[in-house]
């Protein structure tokens, strides 16, 4: 790509060298007598030339072959100028971080750190959206879709156990809202992240993830040791880290700790290309000149079809 400009398939330029050693070949060949010399005793062929006879050829269908050729080759290239309003494309990709404030993490001593956690896969994710999301016992929309950093770190950081006033714990609800969010920005291919000890997944909250992945998103997650795990104490939310790996499996992201966030983060900086897939990308932002080639190519191929009186 430069200033505006680009080759989408760049590697179809191998095919213009290709075409031009075939006109060299092909003039030599054709030009003069060509295979004559081959069908017609010498004697014969040059008595024949004496007599004017013999009319050199020029290589004229080769030189159309080879051009035609040639700009079939380039056109595959995809030779493309960047569309109008690609800034617009911002938010093919949006990303949600959907924090949980039940009292299990809200009273973790981890808590803090998953605040960090959240982030800087915020911050991972370069100059895409973010959306922030809390919940409990119900989820809200506490940040819409921004490249505000700074605006972001502040609202996360001023979240606590008493910012969700429903007790409890649903990721369902938080889940749905997120699609929610990503469908009214009309989402190509978002990310949503939940940031939990995995308390309250059900069926419901693996049908969302399911559905994140049917239309195209992807669920990941970061596990927050629960307050009844890191006091010593056993019960039943330490097993949520289980039950998140069997969500995030279904929703097709990437799982992690807090403590160690690397392929959640890493999947959140993947370029735009790697998220969308290089053809819907390109087709979204680029707009390709191929095509007008072709119709050049067209020219000289019908050139060959030309009858000679």
């Amino acid at each position: 790509m430069l200033d505006g400009f680009a080759l989408l398939r760049p590697w179809w330029l191998l095919g213009v060298p290709v075409a031009a050693l075939i006109l060299l070949v092909a003039v030599r060949r054709t030009g003069g007598v060509g295979d004559w010399r081959r069908a017609v005793d010498a004697h014969l062929l040059d008595a024949l030339a004496r007599r004017g006879g013999v009319v050199a050829g020029k290589g004229r269908a080769a030189i159309l072959a080879a051009a035609t050729a040639g700009l079939i080759a380039l056109a595959l290239t995809g030779p493309a100028v960047e569309r109008q309003g690609v800034a617009d494309f911002r938010n093919l990709d949006i990303i949600v971080i959907a924090i949980d404030l039940s009292r299990s993490v809200a009273e973790s001593p981890q808590f803090n750190e998953a605040k960090i956690a959240a982030l800087a896969a915020a911050e991972a994710a370069g100059t895409r959206q973010v959306a922030l999301i809390a919940y409990a016992g119900d989820a809200y929309l506490v940040s819409p879709p921004s490249t505000d950093r700074k605006g972001l770190e502040t609202t996360l950081f001023a979240l606590d156990g008493t910012t969700v006033p429903d007790l409890g714990s649903a990721p369902t609800r938080a889940l749905a809202l997120a699609r929610n969010v990503l469908k009214e920005a009309g989402v190509v291919a978002g990310d949503v992240a939940l940031v939990t000890d995995g308390g309250g997944i059900d069926e419901g909250t693996r049908g969302e993830a399911r559905a994140l992945r049917a239309d195209g998103h992807a669920l990941s997650a970061l596990y927050v040791t629960p307050k009844a795990a890191t006091g010593g104490l056993p019960g039943p939310r330490v097993a949520g880290r289980v039950e998140l790996d069997a969500l995030v499996s279904a929703g097709g992201g990437s799982v992690g700790d807090i403590a160690n966030a690397g392929a959640v983060d890493e999947r959140l900086s993947r370029d735009e290309t790697s998220r969308l897939g290089a053809g819907s990308y390109a087709s979204l932002v680029w707009s390709d000149l191929g095509r007008w080639l072709l119709l050049a190519a067209a020219f000289p191929m019908l050139m060959l079809f030309r009858r000679c009186g």
